[in-house]
């Protein structure tokens, strides 16, 4: 496996594998962090004695999403999703994103914290979800001003269904632990301190099965995933490019930086 990584760990132990996520304390997420995650995954995929991958990350977030700053002069936060980084950037890091879902083994995700805007995405492309009741999601996008990306559009309604993703989306609001399991969000519920472990725990019970059976078999449920978000995160961007330049956008950024309900003019 690559040496090379900046912002992950990755270690391999009786056929599950472990990617850490290390940008504590929050996670945030950008092209180059999914780029590195999508590396690892295509090397696991091509390492026969890895049959089942644990998503998980350091600090108190899972992946609080991306990093917008605080909407103040001189802190625009990541370069990745300024105006002129979702007209020349983002599209890019889609397609690391759909690199991401076309893995071949099944992933848990273990999910201690936040999992916001795109770190939601980003907690969604694991197969199951092992949470603790600190873990929040939140697919928060209308707050901020703009359109859901990372394939959300896809993925959530299929895990919760149509009328709570219209809920989720619509009112930007948190959904808890408990609630992520009672909704479909979420598989496991455990205690914080065990999180890791039960999440390693179900990774290993898919790993004592017949590696090639379990490959063929998700293959099957997972038939044309790639391709539905590489279409859907194409028209998420476009939506993501022109709201980015409202003055709401800016205003929402500003709002939820400051912690505050946004006050949107429409413009």
């Amino acid at each position: 496996m690559p040496a090379a990584y900046t912002d992950i760990g990755v270690s391999l132990s009786d056929f599950v594998a472990t990617v850490e996520i290390q940008r504590p304390p929050h996670n945030f997420f950008d092209r180059s962090l999914i780029a590195q995650i999508a590396d690892a995954f295509e090397s696991l995929d091509a390492d026969p004695s890895c049959r089942a991958i644990v998503l998980a990350a350091q600090g108190k977030s899972f992946c609080a999403g991306a990093n917008f700053g605080s909407g103040r002069d001189g802190d625009s936060g990541s370069a990745d999703f300024t105006e002129e980084g979702f007209r020349n950037t983002t599209g890019k890091l889609y397609r690391e994103a759909v690199r991401l879902f076309s893995c071949k083994k099944p992933v848990i995700g273990a999910i201690q914290g936040a999992a916001i805007g795109g770190g939601l995405g980003l907690s969604l492309v694991p197969d199951f979800r092992v949470v603790s009741a600190e873990a929040r999601f939140a697919a928060n996008f209308a707050k901020l001003g703009i359109h859901p990306g990372f394939g959300l559009t896809v993925t959530l309604p299929k895990l919760v269904g149509q009328q709570t993703a219209n809920l989720m989306f619509m009112t930007g609001r948190r959904v808890g632990g408990e609630e992520a399991v009672q909704l479909g969000l979420a598989d496991l519920l455990v205690p914080a301190d065990q999180l890791r472990a039960e999440a390693t725990k179900l990774a290993a019970e898919i790993a004592e099965n017949a590696p090639l059976a379990v490959i063929s078999v998700r293959a099957t449920l997972r038939q044309g995933l790639a391709e539905q978000i590489a279409a859907a995160t194409e028209h998420e961007l476009k939506e993501q490019q022109w709201l980015r330049a409202t003055a709401d956008a800016a205003e929402g950024i500003r709002a939820v930086a400051e912690r505050r309900p946004g006050q949107f003019t429409g413009k």
